[in-house]
């Protein structure tokens, strides 16, 4: 009889994290269990606590209570063996002015025996860092290219990255996916990317964790999100369409008595074709950007909250 696999234990684990700045909650008991081998996008508005919590993830915040496991150890005992296989791309930058790039590099490098030189010089060249050029010299850009190449440089087994690509050009921000991509091919290796740029996190993405003023509200694959919502197009055919949506599910709406269109959960295709019966239109379904749908996960979230209230 053969042995049943072991689950890999999640890369991180967090349980009722709460964490507050001024009496103020940034974190209010979030929970939050991430797979080895994932892709997660991180999403929130600012001030709904994604940084807060990667910083949590890294020992860099202390929780007021609840607990968070980062690589199997409580992040905020992290040795440097654990730390040198976290790699992390943050916010507020951290480079030494006076240093050139190829001094930067050279003092990052020693910290990591995983570090890659053949991958540290392709990205060197490719993000076009001059290894001459100080870095108090570097446009905002060309710091945010040496940061990322820092970050990834000694092939991490957690890279996390907080807003990475906020300062890149659109072709800089290209050749980064591009690379984020080559990267997950290892299936062992985990991503969190915390981003506004939602059209170039949905394209390497498999999860999504979305945070709403501390609180998480969605935290699962990327494909249950896809499947959850959608956009319907109602086109008359015999008669006038009605002013209010035919589904029970509907998150907005608009139209006349000859077209119409809005985000709805996700229906079924029986109950489409009973509504285009019922009303003599067509109707058109289509899939959802991660723009639109994060959108949908808040607007269900601020109706549930308005129906507790009453």
């Amino acid at each position: 009889m053969s042995t049943p696999l072991k689950k890999p234990r999640p890369v991180i684990e967090i349980r009722d994290l709460v964490k507050c700045f001024r009496g103020e909650a940034a974190l209010s008991g979030v929970s939050v269990s991430i797979p080895r081998g994932s892709i997660v996008g991180l999403l929130g508005a600012n001030g709904a606590g994604k940084t807060t919590l990667l910083r949590h993830m890294i020992g860099h915040a202390l929780p007021d209570s609840g607990t968070c496991l980062t690589l199997g150890c409580r992040a905020e005992a992290l040795t440097a063996t654990e730390l040198a296989r976290i790699g992390m791309v943050h916010q507020e930058e951290q480079l030494v002015e006076w240093m050139t790039v190829r001094q930067c590099i050279a003092y990052v490098r020693v910290h990591y025996p995983t570090w890659n030189d053949a991958l540290a010089d392709a990205l060197r060249k490719k993000f076009e860092l001059e290894p001459g050029k100080r870095i108090a010299a570097l446009s905002t850009g060309q710091r945010q290219r040496l940061m990322i190449l820092l970050a990834v440089a000694f092939e991490p087994e957690l890279l996390i990255l907080d807003e990475p690509a906020a300062a890149l050009d659109p072709i800089a921000r290209a050749d980064f996916l591009d690379m984020l991509l080559d990267m997950i091919q290892t299936r062992t290796r985990t991503i969190i990317i915390s981003s506004h740029i939602l059209s170039d996190v949905e394209k390497i993405i498999d999860r999504t964790l979305i945070l709403d003023r501390g609180h998480v509200a969605y935290n699962g694959s990327f494909e249950d999100l896809q499947e959850a919502f959608c956009k319907v197009r109602l086109k008359r055919l015999d008669r006038p369409l009605p002013e209010a949506s035919p589904f029970a599910d509907t998150l907005s709406w608009k139209g006349d008595a000859n077209s119409a269109s809005g985000m709805v959960a996700l229906p079924p295709e029986k109950q489409i074709a009973a509504v285009e019966s019922r009303l003599g239109c067509s109707i058109e379904r289509t899939g959802l950007s991660l723009d639109e749908l994060y959108r949908c996960v808040l607007d269900r979230r601020e109706e549930m909250a308005d129906e507790k209230a009453e």
